[in-house]
């Protein structure tokens, strides 16, 4: 058994690298059973969001995942080896504690990674890639979050991204009331960037989403209305404010569209938010005059309000975590003696039967059961403590003392002076 996790975040990766090894949620279930199926891990997780890719996995061979991470995006593993960390055993059992407490987040204390993390956990169960070992890691990463959110103030004075997102269009827009907003996406991020948008009363709200209905029920609940993305050509023009986080492997606002765009416009500014990973944005349209496009890792440069409120939080948290890990890692080490626990128990039953099978023989010849008793407590003590004793005969100087105190701890043994 070899719990290892791997990955890339905000912290050690730029987004350029973090999409060309992020999954959506389409693709996750094979990718799963592909990494398993492979033979690179016994079981696997994986967590893929806008900060994140990490992999928790057991495996005998780490170095077989992380080429598979690699392989699976067409990559090379010395294109991705600059911006992993590797962590194996505790460091990945106090890594998984500390991401779904929100320790280890671009906003500290956000609360969606433990849903982002408990979906990832639905998924692999999904994909029959859940085994025990990552099944009962999960179950106490889950138990230490709450701990943590109900006995810290780790989310006080919280900034969330949603929040860091109408700041901006602040600074652009005198009054969101008077412009008008699109959301492209029905995800649980947009749905949070929708409530915060739709506080500020604009005059108009838009939900663009490749299925209808899903866009309708977000549309419904921000008093907005809803169109698919095929109609996000015609209607680019007439929105101030842009958000969109969606799963596709691909741009969904290109240059061309936004030059277009900006020309019905007649240059008025344009401001977009892009909060997915892969980018829904491509790249280039940084470069237009009267855009003022910004994407996950610029937010994080404004959720820093209100982080020192709760760094003290921080150590408690870390407490909370590390007595986790150590009561995570003894039952770990507790499952490594299973197998040699389980040949000892089949070893003496072995011997319990040989000599009950003789006591059973000797009654049946109408033996005396008082004498089968003794010849049979008699059997069972001398196998028992045949395996011991010869050992202990057999030791060298060198090594006889340690068998005794040993031995002395096995059966207790007060040895008078």
């Amino acid at each position: 058994m070899q719990l290892f996790a791997f990955g890339i975040n905000h912290q050690t990766a730029p987004l350029n690298v973090r999409e060309q090894i992020a999954f959506n949620a389409d693709t996750m279930e094979p990718a799963l059973r592909d990494l398993v199926g492979h033979g690179a891990a016994k079981e696997a997780t994986i967590l893929s969001t806008c900060n994140r890719t990490e992999v928790y996995c057991n495996t005998q061979t780490p170095e077989q995942p992380i080429n598979w991470l690699a392989g699976y995006h067409k990559l090379q593993p010395t294109e991705i080896e600059p911006y992993l960390y590797t962590l194996p055993r505790e460091q990945a059992v106090k890594h998984a504690f500390r991401v779904a407490s929100g320790l280890d987040s671009m906003v500290l204390g956000e609360p969606q990674i433990l849903g982002q993390m408990k979906q990832a956990v639905r998924s692999a169960e999904h994909a029959g890639t859940m085994g025990f070992i990552l099944h009962k890691l999960f179950q106490r990463t889950f138990s230490v979050a709450k701990d943590v959110r109900s006995q810290t103030e780790i989310g006080a004075n919280l900034v969330s991204m949603a929040a860091a997102a109408v700041k901006l269009a602040e600074r652009i827009y005198p009054s969101i009331a008077e412009q008008n907003v699109l959301f492209i996406g029905a995800g649980e991020m947009i749905e949070l960037n929708a409530v915060h948008f739709a506080a500020r009363g604009p005059r108009q709200i838009t939900v663009a989403n490749r299925t209808l209905e899903r866009a309708q029920v977000l549309a419904r609940r921000i008093n907005g209305q809803a169109i698919t993305l095929n109609e996000l050509p015609e209607q680019l023009a007439h929105h101030d404010i842009i958000v969109t986080c969606t799963a596709s492997q691909l741009p969904i606002l290109g240059k061309g569209m936004v030059e277009r765009a900006l020309k019905q416009r007649k240059h008025r500014p344009l401001f977009i938010v892009d909060l997915a990973v892969p980018r829904d944005v491509e790249a280039e349209v940084m470069e237009l005059d009267d855009v003022f496009l910004y994407t996950v890792d610029d937010l994080g440069e404004l959720v820093r309000d209100g982080l020192d409120a709760r760094q003290n939080a921080v150590k408690e948290a870390e407490v909370i975590i590390d007595a986790g890990v150590a009561n995570f890692v003894h039952w770990m080490e507790s499952r490594e003696v299973v197998p040699t626990i389980r040949a000892l128990r089949d070893h003496v039953d072995r011997q319990r039967r040989h000599e009950l099978e003789k006591a059973v023989r000797l009654l049946a010849k109408g033996e005396p059961a008082e004498k089968v008793l003794e010849t049979l407590s008699n059997g069972l003590t001398n196998k028992f403590l045949h395996a011991p004793t010869h050992a202990l005969n057999q030791m060298q100087a060198d090594e006889r003392d340690a068998m005794m105190d040993v031995i002395h701890r096995l059966y207790q043994l007060h040895t008078p002076e």
